[in-house]
């Protein structure tokens, strides 16, 4: 079983990895080509995170693996807008 602590954090990582892929995707918008950099840094960020919830799940219990595949599905929603509709 995963420990609280680590389900924490990671739920804490994910917040934080939406809220900068968000800010990155609403800017891409507004700036176009100019904030390459960024946006793509918050796709890897997506990634990794998404990565991190997989590894946490072989631990998890079976709440905790609904609770995380819940916030897989948000950052995949999250990482194909941002394919699909950006650069």
């Amino acid at each position: 079983m995963a420990t609280r602590d680590s389900m924490d954090n990671l739920m804490q990582q994910v917040e934080d990895t939406i809220r900068y892929a968000e800010e990155q995707y609403k800017q891409s918008s507004l700036q176009e080509h100019y904030n390459d950099d960024n946006y793509t840094t918050a796709l890897q960020q997506l990634e990794d995170t998404y990565q991190d919830i997989a590894k946490m799940a072989l631990s998890a219990n079976s709440q905790q693996r609904e609770q995380l595949h819940r916030m897989r599905l948000q950052l995949q929603q999250l990482q194909n807008s941002m394919i699909l509709e950006g650069h």
